[in-house]
């Protein structure tokens, strides 16, 4: 008699299998907690599956992933768990945001950039223009000198081309982002603007970026946060202050700074 287990009808919950992969491989709870960067605690409630100690579905089908990564298991069983099998993980579209102050600077450096290349070859050509038309010849006299003849315009010489002004397109520099993410693994993330709004919330794979402009955000949650690189005006900022359970949650001030949940933002 043969025994065993249909694949497709797992015999055991996914915290007895963790829980059984983790002794197989002779690791603890506290071990698994250093190598995850998880407390014990969330350890312990993967494992019993007491999913309502852990936040957010979003963030512990994330949990789990990464578990059953160091495991060597495959990260696929947590879509058979019944608790979180309606939890969907968005496949979030780029969307960028741009401050209307920053856009109208930006138009009136467009339109000042034109006004000025427009002058380049405008003046240039009425000096030239009316040098033509004068057909007065300039006298100039000096003192105790021989006198200067007067020149005239001959009609019959062909006129003069006008004089094109050579210049070279400025082009416009690109506004750099006040706050940039760099995703070295798969992440959880929510992020809303200033008003509340969800701007992205879902998935972002190994390798993906996000940039956003000075006033583009005013909250985030990042799962898996020690995968995440935030750097603000190109410098990486410590998300220790802000994590807890390997979930950084900070609000965003107004010139791209992060600060502590609840406080003031300037």
């Amino acid at each position: 008699m043969t025994s065993g287990h249909d694949p497709q009808q797992p015999e055991q919950g996914i915290g007895t299998r963790l829980r059984a992969a983790r002794e197989a491989a002779g690791l603890s709870v506290s071990e698994v907690g250093q190598q995850l960067r998880m407390p014990i605690r969330v350890v312990q409630s993967l494992e019993a599956e007491d999913w309502g100690r852990l936040g957010a579905p979003v963030f512990v089908l994330g949990q789990l992933r990464s578990y059953a990564r160091l495991l060597k298991l495959s990260p696929d069983l947590v879509t058979q768990l019944p608790g979180l099998a309606n939890v969907e993980l968005t496949e979030l579209t780029p969307r960028s945001y741009t401050p209307k102050m920053q856009v109208v600077a930006e138009q009136a450096a467009r339109r000042a950039v034109y006004i000025v290349l427009t002058l380049t070859i405008l003046i240039p050509v009425w000096f030239a223009t009316r040098s033509q038309q004068d057909p007065v010849a300039r006298q100039s006299a000096t003192l105790d000198g021989p006198s200067v003849q007067s020149e005239r315009i001959d009609p019959a010489a062909p006129p003069t081309p006008p004089v094109r002004a050579a210049f070279t397109p400025i082009p416009a520099r690109p506004t750099p982002p006040a706050l940039s993410l760099r995703f070295e693994d798969d992440s959880w993330v929510e992020i809303r603007d200033p008003e509340g709004n969800v701007i992205e919330s879902g998935l972002l794979g190994t390798g993906q970026r996000r940039d956003y402009a000075a006033g583009a955000v005013g909250r985030m949650t990042l799962g898996n946060a020690n995968t995440v690189r935030v750097e603000y005006q190109g410098q990486v900022q410590d998300l220790t202050p802000y994590s807890r359970s390997n979930v950084a949650r900070f609000t965003v001030s107004s010139d791209g700074s992060l600060t502590a949940p609840g406080a003031v933002a300037r």
